[in-house]
């Protein structure tokens, strides 16, 4: 046993709360910090610290961890405005990312989205391009960014989209090749896994390593 500790935020959502749940059962681990809104039910190894997170930075300015798992997000139909959305998938973040670069953590995992950029023209990819841009000027000795695609799970909001795509997908999927394997939508519950099974292996030799549809369903299997 190492000794490890985690830190995750956005661990009560769809992917963050199997991601939670993944690393307290690890023995790597012997402490796991959840940053929330909201307590969580108790785990002997866990620390949930329930804050602001418009004071995310102060609350974190003394919390130190080996490997930080992000894993918040909405959509801008949940946030309400641009703005919003803005506020949570980018500064939150961001903020969550420099405090722990700057406390010593060695392997920031971060789930993105497939089509991020920068200079996209779609307002929710650019925003995503801009947080890994900027996550990835904070060099991390170790960085690994999920790029799937449309995720797929037991949510606390139905989502239309979501629920075509798990019809439609399944028929097209044997016709798609290449490059276009990665639009695929992946269960939640295969990012979680992957994101987590990402952490216990060796560091790859580009940092930092974009995981997309094939391989973080090889990394589950």
């Amino acid at each position: 046993m190492s000794g490890k500790t985690a830190i995750v935020i956005g661990a009560t959502g769809m992917v963050g709360k199997q991601v939670l749940n993944l690393l307290l059962d690890l023995d790597v681990y012997k402490q796991v910090i959840a940053v929330t809104r909201k307590p969580l039910p108790t785990h002997p190894k866990l620390k949930n610290l329930v804050i602001d997170f418009d004071r995310l930075t102060d609350a974190l300015k003394k919390v130190k961890a080996d490997d930080a798992f992000c894993c918040l997000g909405t959509t801008i139909k949940q946030a309400g405005t641009k703005t919003a959305f803005h506020k949570v998938d980018y500064t939150y973040n961001f903020e969550f990312a420099h405090t722990l670069r700057q406390n010593g953590c060695k392997h920031f995992l971060l789930i993105s989205s497939l089509g991020a950029f920068p200079k996209s023209l779609v307002f929710y990819s650019r925003v995503k391009g801009l947080l890994e841009k900027d996550i990835t000027a904070l060099d991390f000795p170790r960085l690994s960014v999920l790029r799937p695609s449309l995720l797929l799970g037991e949510r606390e909001e139905n989502r239309l989209g979501e629920n075509i795509a798990a019809r439609f997908f399944p028929l097209i999927s044997p016709f798609l090749r290449g490059g276009l394997r990665a639009i695929q939508p992946i269960q939640g519950a295969t990012v979680a896994q992957a994101m987590v099974n990402i952490a216990q292996q060796p560091a790859p030799s580009d940092n930092p390593h974009f995981y997309y549809y094939d391989e973080i369903t090889a990394l589950c299997q």
